[in-house]
């Protein structure tokens, strides 16, 4: 029977919730924390381990993150879900909500073709203490590369005043003309107007920032931090951006808890199932409070911070791994 004791369920628990959607990788610090901690820690909570109960408490935690997005936006997934069952019964992508939600499956695709075919490789061999901290510096150095891009002012306003048309620069084939319905005319709320200048991206752009989420495959790459970047370099404000990243995880990280839920239900799940539960609720309630608070801040405010600090603690950690 394995065994994970209460104060790493705990503490990785409410870590999982708050980094997975802060663009300073989630997985890269539950790599990170228990290298530097070491002793019983670095082996409890080794993800490269091929029989680690770790797997299975992780499972738990990435379920609990993605039903906090769906909480926190279950309005907006309730219209994109509702747009996507009409645009199948009625044959047509018309409405902003129906041609978002097949932005959303889009981009979906690659992140999830890619974790089936690679996601052993990847836990395996880079989710190391080393690697995960050099990984964690080039987040840092890709997140102030992105800001320091796009100082242009114009790249920030387009998106905001060209409406549901925004990033139609593709062509009239490539991003069609949305037809707005009476309820979503009625509607002005910023949640609505937002998903409406989403709505109007080309495909191969939504494609482009989807694919952009294979890079968080790595250990230390944080996937709201690589798609926030995509979408940023692409002409979204902060606000755009981080909305159409959290709605993008969404179904990754769901279906990356549920497909690995036998690990949860297995032998690997034996003896640390209450923790599991105790650290799930702590990553629901961070992840929520997280998500929250996000997109309040990138109403105004840019990935700059979360640059340096993930600049800060992985050059901080390869010192640490590497002169002790």
């Amino acid at each position: 029977m394995h065994q994970l004791s209460w104060l790493e369920a705990i503490v990785i628990g409410a870590l999982q919730g708050v980094a997975e959607l802060f663009p300073v990788s989630s997985l890269g610090h539950s790599v990170l924390l228990p290298a530097v901690i070491g002793g019983q820690w670095a082996t409890d909570l080794d993800v490269s381990a091929p029989e680690s109960p770790y797997l299975a408490f992780v499972v738990g935690l990435h379920v609990a993150t993605a039903l906090a997005l769906i909480v926190f936006f279950r309005r907006d997934w309730a219209r994109i879900v509702r747009g996507l069952v009409t645009s199948v019964v009625r044959r047509e992508i018309v409405t902003p909500d129906q041609r978002l939600g097949w932005l959303l499956v889009l981009g979906t695709v690659p992140v999830g073709l890619a974790g089936l075919l690679l996601e052993h490789v990847f836990r395996v061999w880079l989710s190391r203490p080393v690697p995960t901290a050099a990984f964690l510096v080039l987040n840092g150095l890709v997140l102030l590369g992105v800001e320091a891009l796009r100082r242009r002012p114009v790249a920030d306003r387009a998106p905001r005043h060209a409406g549901v048309a925004a990033g139609r620069s593709g062509g009239a084939v490539d991003a069609p003309t949305v037809v707005l319905g009476p309820e979503e005319t009625l509607d002005r709320s910023p949640d609505v107007a937002s998903d409406r200048r989403l709505a109007g991206m080309p495909w191969l752009r939504a494609l482009g920032i989807g694919a952009a989420q294979i890079a968080a495959l790595c250990p230390g790459i944080s996937r709201s931090g690589v798609t926030m970047s995509a979408g940023l370099l692409r002409g979204l404000s902060h606000e755009d951006a981080a909305r159409f990243s959290f709605l993008l995880s969404t179904p990754v990280i769901l279906a990356a808890g549920v497909l690995k839920l036998g690990d949860l239900a297995g032998p690997l799940g034996d003896g640390v199932r209450p923790q599991i539960l105790v650290g799930s609720l702590l990553s629901f309630a961070g992840a929520y409070l997280s998500v929250r608070y996000l997109t309040r801040y990138f109403e105004h405010r840019s990935l700059r911070p979360f640059g340096i600090y993930c600049i800060v603690v992985g050059v901080g950690c390869l010192l640490w791994f590497t002169l002790r």
